[in-house]
């Protein structure tokens, strides 16, 4: 199993970036993809949640910014962050869990999204 995150990178306060997963080997039917956020000295922070049904879950105080997608033909999921703000910036991670499990076995490797003010 492969969790390949892309599309971080340095972006303005305001700014916009989408950040992609993609999933390869995935051996559960029913499974949940998730975005964290890991700041220095913090512990990842849960973002926003898909599964393969399309079912999403936000943290309330993203809702408004993030939106969490997915294209089940390409494997992908997707986080498109709009207004970026300086505490936005951290490593973005995605996992990826069987449905109904609370630990995820399948991380990806993180990319850093540094927003400047």
């Amino acid at each position: 199993v492969q969790l390949v995150v892309s599309g971080g990178g340095l972006v303005q306060a305001g700014g916009s970036l989408t950040l992609s997963c993609t999933v390869s080997g995935n051996p559960f039917d029913w499974y949940v993809v998730g975005w964290y956020r890991q700041t220095p000295g913090q512990q990842r922070d849960k973002l926003a949640t898909i599964t393969n049904a399309g079912t999403r879950f936000y943290v309330p105080s993203m809702m408004r910014r993030f939106t969490i997608s997915r294209d089940n033909a390409a494997n992908t999921v997707y986080l498109q962050m709009n207004d970026l703000k300086p505490e936005d910036t951290g490593v973005y991670y995605c996992n990826l869990k069987r449905v109904g499990e609370v630990i995820a076995p399948y991380w990806g490797q993180g990319t850093q999204v540094p927003v400047s003010s």
